[in-house]
């Protein structure tokens, strides 16, 4: 039946209708609050939930098409954004089922829910999709809308953006159909068309698609840290499930629904491909490896270099479904790559939504290869003057200044920013550099998981005023005065600070009454030589060359400085690695700013306070030089056989104290 571009909101199971009472409200919230503690990590809905939901969704099927709010979304904050779910050729909105709690969260999630016998066109999709658009900009004008589109949805998206240049959107769209003329699908709408029976081995394979990889899955679940028997005991389930998956999607897409979308995607597919120019919203593009339905990985990169604000996250070992599969938590990768905001424009502080226990457990096998790669040794200090192992002397209210040497390509700073959260709960905040946050289209800056983790940490670009916003939130802030120069340094120059000669940080920290704690760290040396640094590289025609146009892009961010801490060009020094020792952190008695804030206006009183932090740090580091020195596993292969005869959960001792 056609319908017109109109939309209702309904409630069914657990789904929830719009803008319920105050009565419905706070069942909801007891609802949602209950979910929330049950549904912890390894517990996530997945391809089993989609498919069991989706039979009680296409039940009350008739009508329109319609918008529904999940209920298990979460509690979220009053300024949360508004984000529109729009869905594949599946059309019950559910696509986000694994999802809904995590995005809850931090947005106000609307799904829309397209019937199975419903027949309103693409037109009348893009037009039932913008009047909500245009309608929720008139409640929130200062907000952006959030579009997030899979194959048919992500058209559906880009077709909405180019025809409201003028609205925020920010548009996420995993395996846009876009490339549909270039696809298998076009060869199986003709045969669907004319060859019956051609319909169920399209089932089947829309199905194999769906469910995946099985050795990704596998890998990707044991990641997260799941035993292997958790890992058998889902895998047989979806295995006994997967009759019962293919009756439910010979419900939902029947042979004529089938059909109709197969011919609608390669309607919006036209559409969208001759308004790319047109489209002006921030896009970040989610690409599939194993896409068996569409070319998804070469059509991300075509939309990457089309798109003015596009940027690309590709998934290798993902299938068409990214979003029903283990491998991408879709919170993260929109908080990691800095596309969420509350406002019209990024504030990388007051956007900031820390991090939480599951996407730390979701590196768990990175950090599990950390910990035992460089088995690191924190040492602190009481007030008393003590020098404690463990982050103890950590000040817990802040604010709080951490500043230290940072070792070659700041190489310490994972381990740091873990230990931090492990022990303590506290999120290092970093002032780190801006190249770590320039997207270039030619592709000379990575795009996926080393940066967007410093997202999800909380890293914001260095400069005064996020070092301002900062202080006034009480927050750890991580700061490298050496910075780009230290991190690069030259061969030779291992555990040298390159400071510059104004007092830069000691006079704000003081107007917050700030507590500042100095830390050494070392053990670079014991990883790797340098053998090709900035002095060799820069000899290399070839090489300087692009070290000179990289530079130029980036920017440098202290033009004005004297010495060599203005030395900022960016290279990559070239270093042969060494059997790993260990890394050892000593951070310093925490000196006190509160009081002296007039005191500290005097810029050579600020001078001394600057020196005096500079000092403490060297000394630490002096300090642990010696120390380890003494330490009977400061080789990882002493470790290993300390945990062969004691269990490798067993903490490793170091020297004593």
């Amino acid at each position: 039946m056609a319908t017109t571009a109109g939309a209702c909101f309904f409630a069914a199971g657990s789904f929830q209708a719009f803008r319920p009472s105050p009565r419905r409200v706070a069942a909801t919230t007891k609802t949602t609050a209950r979910f929330a503690e049950m549904n912890v990590e390894g517990t996530r809905k997945g391809l089993r939930e989609y498919f069991e939901e989706s039979k009680v969704m296409i039940k009350s099927d008739g009508g329109p098409p319609r918008w529904f709010s999940p209920l298990e979304t979460g509690a979220r904050s009053h300024d949360s954004p508004l984000l529109l779910f729009l869905p594949g050729i599946d059309g019950v909105g559910l696509g986000l089922v694994r999802h809904h709690n995590s995005l809850g969260k931090i947005f106000d999630i609307w799904c829309l829910h397209i019937p199975v016998k419903d027949r309103t066109s693409f037109a009348g999709l893009i037009k039932l999709v913008e009047k909500t658009v245009r309608s929720e900009v008139k409640r929130s004008p200062n907000r952006p809308i959030y579009l997030v589109g899979e194959s048919l949805g992500a058209c559906i998206a880009l077709a909405v953006a180019s025809c409201n240049p003028d609205v925020d959107l920010v548009l996420i769209l995993a395996n846009p159909a876009t490339s549909f003329s270039k696809s298998q699908l076009q060869t199986v709408l003709p045969l669907l068309e004319v060859i019956p029976d051609h319909f169920h081995l399209s089932l089947r394979y829309v199905l194999s698609s769906m469910t995946g990889d099985l050795l990704k899955r596998v890998s990707g679940i044991l990641v997260r840290g799941q035993t292997l028997q958790q890992t058998v005991g889902g895998l047989c389930q979806d295995s006994v499930a997967l009759p019962l998956y293919l009756s439910v999607l010979t419900d939902i897409l029947p042979q004529e629904t089938l059909i109709w979308k197969l011919q609608m995607l390669k309607t919006a597919s036209t559409f969208v491909n001759a308004r790319l120019h047109a489209v002006e919203a921030q896009t970040l593009i989610l690409s599939s490896g194993r896409d068996q339905l569409l070319p998804s990985l070469e059509e991300g990169e075509r939309l990457f270099h089309a798109l003015p604000k596009g940027e690309i996250r590709r998934a290798g070992d993902s299938g068409h479904f990214l979003f029903l599969e283990d491998g991408i938590d879709l919170a993260s990768a929109i908080k990691g790559s800095y596309f969420y905001r509350r406002g019209k424009y990024l504030d990388c502080v007051s956007d900031y939504v820390p991090l939480t226990p599951s996407e730390f457990n979701n590196l768990n096998l990175i950090l599990s290869y950390i910990e035992q790669m460089f088995s690191p040794v924190t040492l602190s200090t009481l007030e008393d003057g003590m020098i404690v192992r463990g982050l103890g002397g950590i000040p817990m209210e802040g604010p709080v200044l951490i500043v230290g040497y940072h070792m070659l390509l700041g190489i310490e700073l994972i381990p740091l920013v873990c230990q931090f959260f492990i022990q303590r709960k506290i999120i290092l905040r970093g002032m780190a550099h801006p190249m770590l946050f320039v997207k270039l289209k030619d592709g000379r800056l990575l795009d996926s998981f080393p940066f967007d983790q410093i997202g999800i940490f909380g890293g914001v670009p260095v400069s005064a005023v996020n070092f301002y916003k900062l202080l006034s939130l009480k927050s750890h802030i991580l700061l490298y005065p050496g910075g780009i120069r230290e991190a690069l340094h030259r061969k030779g120059e291992q555990y040298k600070l390159f400071w510059p000669e104004q007092s830069e940080f000691i006079r704000m920290a003081a107007r917050f009454g700030a507590k500042i704690v100095p830390f050494g760290v070392v053990g670079e040396d014991d990883f790797g030589d340098v053998l090709l640094d900035y002095d060799d590289q820069i000899k290399i025609p070839f090489m300087k060359s692009i070290i000179e146009e990289f530079t130029n892009s980036v920017g440098n961010l202290r033009t004005e400085s004297r010495g060599e801490v203005a030395n900022q060009d960016l290279h990559f020094p070239m270093f042969l690695p060494k059997v790993p020792g260990r890394f050892y952190y000593y951070f310093g008695k925490p000196i006190e700013t509160e009081g002296r804030k007039q005191e500290l206006r005097d810029k050579g009183k600020a001078h001394e306070l600057y020196l005096q932090v500079q000092d403490e740090i060297e000394k630490n580091i002096a300090f642990l030089k010696e120390k380890r020195e003494k330490d009977p596993h400061r080789s990882v292969l002493s470790r290993l056989a300390y945990q062969a005869a004691h269990g490798v959960t067993s903490e490793i001792p170091t020297f004593e104290i």
